[in-house]
């Protein structure tokens, strides 16, 4: 206690050096924590994005993922609606979503485009994700309807597609001939990538299937408790249908394996500058107090102190400034963080993209915590490397220090 008031005095014997020592420290933490909350946030919005997408886990034959179809479905399922029970029984699976996904062309009379479809069960997605869909126009249709799409915004766009308009879904069917069905437009949405909404369309399972000619699924959705189920799931699963490939969501998610890998690099070297600029100004701060001290320095070391002790009381000054800094950029990032939640600010659209998102920092206490002790313990290094150099000045030299 006795060494903490002491370093805490000579803190205060030159307070604007210190204010500014502890500032840029503050300044650092802040940068820190909130550019990793904005990562922390990016990814889980990348993981919910893309679980909302295709569950958790995704249930096929091993050739649908692994090798190309000469017609639609040759790699599907069998089966699909046993399969979804003996999944269901599972502890850990509260959803199982059918889907068939295959790519035609729609047509008006008067012109096709090229689209890719996914033929899905409406009342169970919605029982499972809630609204999951973005309507532009129209909405999703009741369940037990069928011969209805949801076309892409940008599709309906060149199709002149509104809700009620009835089109002609054309497509390669399991005979290898070109197969077509009447469709009635039920709704146009909006995914907030253009290229997306150019040949995105959803239609009921029954009709998708009755256009390909096949009762088979291309795979089925697993949606679970939560992630933490994921990992388990997965290995019960696989031991349980040997004949089936379960994939899990970030397997098939390739893009964020790679997001995750670019914010790594960019917030590792911002840390990694961020630290030495702290480092820096701290042993700076800490150069010119010791100068400032040196006849003080070289009075203690004339009656016995040992240069330890005295590289412990500065690196214990280092540690008292860092840790304030540290603790006043940790506040300032909570209340940022706090700010934003409650007051929204959105940012612009992403490369590909035309609708932005909300900016939100996501700060858990570990990081917090670890964020603040890295800049406190940074800080008593610096201390205590400018101590060390300034014990090797001999005594008689220090006491005579002007």
């Amino acid at each position: 206690m006795r060494w903490l008031r002491f370093a805490a005095r000579n803190l205060l014997r030159n307070r604007r050096r210190s204010l500014v020592a502890a500032f840029i420290a503050a300044l650092g933490t802040a940068a820190l924590l909130l550019a990793g909350g904005f990562a922390l946030y990016t990814y889980a919005a990348l993981e919910n994005s893309a679980v909302r997408d295709s569950g958790h886990l995704l249930v096929g034959t091993p050739r649908h993922f692994d090798a190309d179809e000469a017609v639609p479905l040759q790699h599907g399922l069998d089966d699909a609606a046993a399969l979804q029970a003996q999944l269901r029984a599972d502890p850990a699976v509260r959803h199982v979503l059918p889907r068939v996904e295959f790519s035609g062309l729609l047509g008006n009379g008067e012109k096709s485009v090229g689209m890719t479809a996914v033929g899905i069960d409406a009342a169970a997605e919605l029982q499972a994700k809630g609204p999951f869909l973005n309507f532009v126009q129209g909405g999703m249709p009741e369940g037990g309807t069928a011969g209805w799409v949801l076309v892409g915004k940008e599709l309906a766009r060149t199709l002149k597609a509104e809700p009620g308009r009835e089109l002609t879904l054309l497509a390669t069917g399991t005979r290898g001939a070109l197969e077509s069905a009447p469709v009635k437009v039920a709704g146009v949405i909006s995914t907030g990538v253009p290229d997306l909404d150019r040949r995105l369309l959803y239609t009921d399972l029954g009709t998708a299937q009755a256009l390909l000619r096949t009762p088979r699924v291309s795979v089925l959705s697993v949606f679970l408790a939560g992630m933490d189920d994921v990992a388990p799931a997965q290995a019960r699963l696989s031991e349980r249908f040997p004949a089936l490939m379960l994939r899990t969501w970030e397997a098939q998610a390739g893009f964020y394996d790679s997001v995750r890998a670019l914010y790594h690099r960019i917030f590792g070297l911002m840390g990694a500058v961020i630290g030495v600029i702290v480092v820096v100004v701290v042993a700076n701060s800490m150069v010119s107090a010791v100068i400032e001290r040196t006849r003080e320095i070289g009075t203690l070391r004339a009656l016995g102190t040992l240069p330890g002790q005295l590289i412990g009381a500065l690196a214990l000054e280092g540690l008292m400034l860092g840790a304030l800094g540290a603790l006043l950029g940790a506040a300032a990032a909570v209340t940022i963080s706090t700010l934003l939640r409650v007051f929204p600010v959105q940012m612009p659209p992403p490369p590909g993209h035309s609708v932005g998102y909300p900016l939100q920092i996501d700060l858990d206490t570990p990081p917090v915590l670890i964020t603040v002790l890295s800049v406190a313990i940074l800080s008593a290094l610096a201390s205590a490397w400018v101590a060390r150099r300034a014990m090797r000045q001999p005594i008689v030299e220090a006491l005579a220090h002007v």
